[in-house]
């Protein structure tokens, strides 16, 4: 038998180019015993924690393959409670980074996750519309709540009492006594979604945020609480009777009546849209709200001493105004001498913080002396932090940080990789970034045009991008100056492809053309030294708008794709046509050429990938590639091996030879973009929606394609076994509480596990009787039979 064809595997080395995912919230963290220094936000499946003070990452927390959905912080500061997309907790040290907790019980993404005063309990709840109680110090789960119609948004537990409150996209507020695992009363003075909730005044008041501009606040009275020191017991009456009667024929449950909620009055937000993020500091008094927009409003409750300096200002003002009325001769019948306390004289509006972008989620904290310290995550990939005074007159903030470096406000892209292999470029709608491959730093920021496509001059100290105004811009990399803007095209250029001579470039474009331009050195307007410019030299016309053009390596023959879905290829001497290549259903958006010039693959928006023969136009094969568009394709260096990017979230690894899939890289929460692969072929970067560029390195590990077939049969057989649903009994309603956790692979093994020592147990049992059965009839000690299993454990009995 020959030798099989051995490929290696690449494998995910790094995430950088994110700086905060949007998905989840920010969070404060509590690092080195100093406060409001350091955030953790979410990196896509990891998370970051950065120091806002030097704009620096300090510390990855490295997740699996899920996407975070939401952060908590305990109560110690030294503890991250971090939720997934499919429904896992894991409990992260933030000093060490490690994490030996993990609770699996949602079956859906986690919302929303918060801990109890003293850190021992942590609620969670989901998009699954359960809430799950946690044991953090036993490592088990509770129970589970059941009660909501849609996800949960909010859940917190009351510092004083055994009791939780929730908030729901079903329109509720839940109050549940955790004695009893069940919900005694619902609040259901909500039109649309509640989407978040505080606690005030001492747990007495709770402000609820929903899709209006209405901030709802409601006065809880706790019956236990509802009877002053010293009031005697009421006299029973007839009435009293008779209603204590009526309630029993309603059989209504003493617990009902633990509290009382009574709707005080509204606060009126400057947003129109929904509320997105709505909390409040350790000691309740300053309330933080912001919605879909850029503008965060900040909120005080005022003390009672405050409240009443209030309205007796407010009383001196109404009588001094009656009494001018009543000295000029107007009537003061219709003026109210008396002033009545109002909502907005307890709770009142601070400021408005105006951040660059629209805000995501907000975590701050207040300190004894009134200043308020705020870090905001924008949607833009970017984290804000203020400071705000709030015991001056005109509470001014101050926006003294801002993490932007580490990433593109937009999605990326463009990448190319320089030819040492070293440099990695990266471009997006507003700035083009150098990054060291090895350290991963931003090297260089320079700000463009929107980039659709770029290369490395040779040489590798300028660079060529592309845009979507038809411009190609140059710029110097030591300086980071841009060079030149050329009017190139009068559509958007798709796509630039270097000559194999070195010696210029080629541009297609959305205006049909397709342009040939020769570098060379020009003296420079400004000072006396020469610079790099481009020279037009050709023009090649098409009937339709050019998506991509590529050079064959042996400078013979230029490829040219449009819009009506075939592939044209020219003689780059004459341009004169040679081959049509018909067959996409949808546009090629992207082609690439292997080194020997003998093969030309295609990537349509038709999700299949084509591999043609260069000398006569023949398709060799068609694959079926992605689940949606395939957006990128590049050969690796010196070989028939190519890799495809597509929007449903992957990159494959496919040889063109043998018309087989390799590996499928997964890792991008979004979908990708495009990639680039380095000259010698060792690393991969890609880009995605999810904001961030990931590194794959080719290591040496072999890949055998039988075995990566059936472990990816295993993969899909595991989590369809996880994904079994419970029997249904006709008839029979599921009860409102429930145990904590839910059906894994894990638990499906450890249950077989269990069966399988049982299984031996009874054999064990019923040899060692039979043993005695026969010592007993020999009349002398018979030589015990072993089993090899419980051998191997150190010769334990059954």
């Amino acid at each position: 038998m020959g030798l099989t064809k051995q490929y290696l595997r690449y494998k995910a080395s790094a995430v950088f180019g994110v700086i905060a995912s949007h998905k989840a919230n920010i969070t404060l963290v509590q690092l080195r015993g100093e406060r409001g220094r350091y955030v953790a936000v979410a990196a896509c499946e990891h998370v970051f924690i950065w120091d806002i003070r030097k704009g620096e990452k300090i510390w990855i927390l490295k997740g699996t393959k899920h996407e975070v959905t939401h952060l908590c912080c305990a109560p110690d500061g030294r503890h991250l409670a971090v939720g997934y997309e499919d429904g896992s907790i894991r409990i992260f040290n933030v000093m060490t980074g490690e994490s030996h907790v993990t609770f699996n019980g949602h079956k859906a993404a986690v919302t929303t996750l918060s801990y109890d005063s003293l850190g021992a309990r942590l609620v969670s709840g989901s998009k699954d519309t359960e809430i799950i109680v946690w044991d953090v110090v036993n490592e088990s789960g509770l129970y589970r709540l059941k009660g909501h119609k849609d996800a949960v948004t909010h859940a917190t537990f009351l510092k004083g009492r055994n009791f939780l409150v929730s908030s729901s996209k079903d329109t509720l507020v839940k109050w549940w006594d955790l004695e009893t695992q069940h919900c005694f009363k619902t609040m259901v003075g909500h039109r649309s979604e509640v989407w978040n909730f505080v606690l005030l005044s001492d747990e007495k008041r709770i402000m609820t945020g929903s899709s209006d501009s209405e901030l709802r606040v409601w006065d809880i009275q706790y019956l236990d609480e509802a009877k002053e020191p010293g009031e005697t017991d009421v006299k029973k009456t007839k009435h009293s009777s008779e209603y204590t009667e009526f309630m029993e024929e309603l059989n209504e449950e003493p617990e009902e009546h633990l509290l009382t909620c009574e709707k005080v009055g509204s606060i009126f937000r400057e947003g129109r849209d929904r509320v997105v993020s709505l909390a409040s500091d350790l000691s309740q008094r300053i309330v933080v709200c912001h919605g879909t927009n850029d503008v965060l409003e900040v909120f005080k409750v005022l003390s009672d001493e405050e409240v009443k300096k209030k309205i007796e200002k407010k009383q001196r003002k109404t009588k001094k105004k009656a009494k001018k009325r009543a000295e000029s001769g107007e009537d003061v019948t219709d003026l109210e001498l008396t002033v009545e306390q109002t909502l907005k004289d307890e709770i009142e509006v601070v400021t408005k913080i105006k951040a660059s972008a629209k805000i995501r989620s907000v975590s701050f904290f207040s300190l004894p002396n009134g200043e308020v310290k705020i870090v905001a995550l924008l949607q833009n990939n970017t984290v804000e932090a203020f400071n705000l005074n709030t015991t001056a007159i005109t509470p001014e903030y101050t926006n003294f940080a801002r993490i932007t470096i580490a990433g593109h406000r937009t999605d990326t892209r463009t990448l190319a990789f320089s030819s040492d292999n070293i440099a990695v470029l990266s471009a997006s709608a507003e700035t083009v970034k150098v990054w060291n491959r090895s350290s991963l730093q931003c090297i260089r920021t320079m700000a463009c045009q929107y980039s659709l496509c770029s290369l490395f001059v040779p040489g590798d100290r300028q660079i060529i991008l592309g845009t979507k105004s038809g411009k190609l811009q140059l710029f110097d990399l030591a300086s980071g100056n841009m060079l030149e803007t050329l009017d190139a095209h009068d559509g958007a250029v798709w796509s630039i492809s270097l000559a194999p001579d070195q010696r210029g470039i080629v541009s297609g474009s959305a205006d049909k053309t397709v342009k040939f331009w020769e570098f060379e050195l020009v003296k420079d307007e400004n000072s006396s030294q020469t610079r790099l410019s481009l020279n037009h030299t050709r023009t090649l016309q098409l009937d339709e708008d050019v998506l991509s053009v590529c050079h064959s390596p042996n400078g013979r023959l230029l490829a040219v794709s449009l819009l009506d879905c075939t592939v044209k290829v020219f003689y780059t001497d004459t341009l004169k046509f040679f081959l049509s290549l018909y067959g996409h259903k949808l546009p090629v958006l992207c082609m690439d050429i292997s080194h020997d010039s003998s093969l030309i693959a295609t990537g349509s928006a038709d999700r299949n990938v084509k591999i043609w023969g260069l000398e006569f136009g023949d398709c060799h094969r068609s694959l079926f590639a992605h689940e949606d568009s395939v957006m990128s394709l590049k050969f690796v260096a010196k070989t028939h091996l190519f890799f495809t990017a597509g929007k449903d979230k992957k990159i494959k690894q496919w040889d063109a030879d043998k018309f087989v899939h390799i590996q499928t890289l997964e890792g991008h929460h979004g979908e990708v973009w495009c990639l680039a692969i380095s000259p010698n072929g060792d690393h991969i970067v890609s880009s995605s929606h999810d904001k961030s560029l990931r590194l794959w390195d080719r290591t040496r590990e072999p890949i055998i394609l039988e075995e990566e077939r059936e472990m990816q049969r295993e993969a899909e057989f595991e989590e369809s076994m996880a994904k079994e649903s419970e029997p249904v009994v006709p008839g029979e309603r599921a009860g409102e509480a429930g145990l904590a956790g839910k059906k894994t692979i894990e638990t499906v093994k450890a249950a077989e596990r269990i069966m399988e020592a049982i299984e031996l147990y009874r054999e064990e049992t019923k040899k060692l009787e039979e043993h005695r059965r026969a010592c007993a009839a020999a009349g002398k000690e018979l030589p015990a039979p072993t089993n090899p299993i419980l051998a191997a454990h150190g010769n334990i009995s059954p």
